[in-house]
């Protein structure tokens, strides 16, 4: 065998040896058989021999393995000077690239960053909020409800409340998070971004607000923005006010609810609001992506689809 195993001209010949060496029926393996019925000297001599057979097959595969290997290389070859494949570059999410801007530019006003729990209990999704219990958003055809009465939260305000029983005012914050809610269109989907910003202090008005909204908006869209002002009605701000923005093509957008702070809502957190007084705002920040990036659905944002990335430019 050990000459045979010498002479193997190829990887295939090789393994028809290492097969019949060591195989279920091969020679070696029937004298391991054998063993136990051996003498001591016997069975020495047997595992010599099995250690040797296996290495000089070990020996001789790296032979054969290199002596391949050499005979590819002398018949094939790498052009260098052929141009190399197209690079796959990936890109942040519009939806990721969004959240940096805005979070960066409410950082340069002065708001800090405040994150809160998706699930959230009655207090601080609803009734903190001045939301009273005959209130639409409590139906469950709005919104998502799970054990005990707690609920999927609807809006980041919560994260506001939160806040505001942490530290009270005053106080200067900004929330992002996922929000959830029964809607599902080209302009709704049932889990969207929003980000909330609040500024409670002695002396804000809503000349703060109009003027913090026209330069997030400006400074987003990386140009002057005219905007213009609805009243309108939240159970948390009093007086209550929709942000429209006018866009390329001469129609006004709407764009964000805000308002005064309703007094109700400084009392939940312990604030008196004859001292206190502030504004707050809400947007969703995939829908200034979708106007951002000239996206007319928001759904596909969602997909994670590839394709539709790329054919839109990211």
């Amino acid at each position: 065998m050990k000459n045979k195993i010498e002479k193997a001209k190829s990887l295939e010949e090789l393994q028809a040896l290492y097969t019949e060496t060591f195989g279920k029926n091969g020679t070696m393996t029937a004298k391991l058989k054998t063993m136990a019925t051996l003498s001591n000297e016997e069975r020495a001599k047997v595992n010599a021999e099995n250690t040797e057979l296996r290495q000089l097959f070990k020996d001789k595969q790296s032979e054969l393995e290199n002596a391949a290997l050499n005979a590819k290389l002398a018949t094939e070859y790498v052009d260098v000077t052929l141009d190399c494949e197209p690079e796959q570059r990936g890109t942040l999410h519009p939806l990721t690239q969004s959240l940096k801007e805005l979070s960066a530019i409410m950082e340069s006003f002065g708001f800090t960053l405040w994150t809160g729990p998706e699930i959230e209990d009655d207090w601080h999704n609803f009734t903190a909020l001045n939301t009273p219990e005959y209130h639409p958003a409590r139906d469950m055809q709005d919104s998502f409800f799970v054990e005990n009465g707690n609920v999927v939260r609807t809006q980041t305000s919560s994260i506001q409340i939160r806040a505001m029983e942490k530290v009270g005012v005053p106080i200067k914050m900004f929330a992002i998070g996922s929000t959830y809610r029964k809607e599902w269109d080209a302009t709704h989907a049932p889990m969207f971004g929003q980000m909330e910003g609040l500024y409670v202090d002695k002396n804000v008005t809503m000349s703060d607000l109009i003027a913090t909204m026209r330069a997030l908006l400006s400074r987003f869209f990386e140009r002057d923005i005219e905007i213009r002002i609805r009243p309108s009605y939240f159970p948390f701000t009093e007086p209550s006010v929709e942000f429209d923005m006018k866009w390329d093509n001469g129609k006004w957008l709407e764009i964000a609810g805000a308002g005064m702070v309703h007094p109700n809502v400084l009392k939940n957190c312990n604030v008196n609001p004859d001292e206190y007084q502030g504004f707050a705002f809400g947007f969703g920040w995939d829908r200034m992506a979708m106007l951002k990036y000239n996206l007319d659905d928001i759904r596909p944002i969602y997909d994670g689809d590839i394709r539709w990335l790329k054919n839109n430019g990211f």
